[in-house]
């Protein structure tokens, strides 16, 4: 039975193809989560006045693709401990944001965050919040990665990160995020 998951991890476009990437993860949108005004559009979401997060809603097949692996992949596409940006993106709809549909994925974002804190130098500023209504951006956002041949808003190396694995080291992908 498939499940969903939505996160939002700065600029939407490359957490989208990240995600795509894994087996038993059925579909991937990208939309608008966690505002103020139904149904926005990208120019007003852009705006900073709606509330509204850039987000990635996940569908997939938990026994092929654990809740856990996407939390794993999340934490290596952008970095947590920036407010209200991720790079050269700056606005509150780039925040970090775990957006949980059961109680389950919510047990399981808060210990992720706290074992991924063991790996930062700086606070973690990663919202974990119920999941409100999701509102698909436009089409042209849709796979954006695959429609034009290239990936883009990242800031961090391609390869998923699993943070329980060891501590950080300066060269590493964390260690690129803090060192």
């Amino acid at each position: 039975m498939e499940k969903k998951a939505t996160f939002g991890a700065g600029c939407f476009w490359g957490v989208e193809a990240a995600f795509r990437r894994l087996d038993g993860v059925t579909q991937t949108r990208v939309g608008y989560a966690g505002g103020t005004v139904d149904n926005p559009t990208y120019k007003q979401v852009c705006s900073s006045r709606t509330g509204h997060a850039e987000v990635v809603e996940v569908t997939y097949e938990p026994e092929k693709v654990p809740y856990e692996q996407l939390l794993t992949v999340f934490w290596g596409e952008h970095d947590p401990t920036q407010v209200n940006r991720q790079g050269w993106d700056i606005g509150s709809q780039y925040r970090s944001a775990i957006f949980y549909h059961s109680d389950e994925q919510q047990q399981a974002a808060e210990a992720s965050r706290s074992v991924a804190q063991t790996h930062q130098s700086k606070p973690i500023v990663t919202e974990i919040v119920p999941a409100s209504t999701f509102w698909p951006a436009e089409d042209y956002h849709q796979r954006y990665v695959e429609k034009n041949g290239r990936e883009v808003c990242k800031i961090t190396a391609p390869a998923p990160v699993e943070p329980a694995a060891e501590p950080a080291k300066r060269g590493g992908l964390i260690g690129r995020l803090v060192g």
